[in-house]
């Protein structure tokens, strides 16, 4: 299997090795890390979870185009000789893993899909989480904050028109934490989203040039 991770690495760094938005192989690695770490708990299928972590931005459609990168990526299991099972398995993940307003809720079935989702949250959170927002909102050009735009209510009517950065966190990444799926997901998801509280609460009071406090 080490040789099918390997290439694995090198196909993943051909399609995420120059991104700016947040999805780069730092990003991929760190989910791989917290990933085979859940999984270690859950006991999941180590190498469906560490092949799906590698490959989970490979096909997400804000990055490439999805009818190319899904003819590639069969391509990819073509030349690793990847076994129809394991295929299917991850395949099923990586349709699914992405939150999409919304609209994916309940369709990830299986418990690799879950971890691997976990550990993708998780790294949308907190510290690291903070700055892949504001590298994702240089990326695709959107503003940093505007007090005159408030966040959408129908994330999933609107999914991925332009909005802002700070939107960004109440539309999406303050809800993760209720969408975890292990008890290890929830427990970071509670501690790296009261960190991302406590910075909003400071970028608004900066912003605002006050230091009274800002809902």
């Amino acid at each position: 299997m080490s040789s099918i991770i390997q290439a694995t690495e090198a196909y993943v760094k051909t399609i995420n090795g120059s991104d700016s938005s947040g999805h780069d192989f730092s990003h991929i690695e760190r989910v791989r890390r917290m990933a085979l770490a859940i999984a270690s708990e859950e006991q999941a299928d180590l190498f469906i979870v560490e092949m799906a972590a590698l490959l989970h931005d490979t096909v997400d459609d804000k990055l490439v185009d999805p009818v190319t990168a899904w003819q590639d990526l069969e391509a990819f299991f073509d030349s690793i000789q990847l076994e129809q099972q394991s295929r299917d398995d991850i395949s099923h993940i990586l349709r699914y893993i992405s939150f999409k307003g919304g609209v994916n809720a309940g369709k990830l079935k299986s418990l690799e899909g879950k971890v691997v989702q976990d550990a993708d949250r998780l790294d949308a959170l907190g510290a690291i989480g903070i700055a892949r927002t504001f590298m994702y909102a240089g990326a695709f050009k959107d503003t940093m904050y505007d007090p005159d735009i408030p966040p959408r209510e129908l994330y999933k009517v609107n999914y991925r028109e332009p909005s802002t950065a700070i939107n960004h966190f109440y539309e999406k990444l303050f809800k993760l934490k209720d969408l975890m799926n292990t008890e290890t997901g929830r427990r970071l998801a509670e501690e790296r989203t009261q960190y991302m509280e406590d910075f909003i609460h400071r970028f608004k009071q900066e912003w605002h040039s006050s230091q009274r406090p800002v809902n």
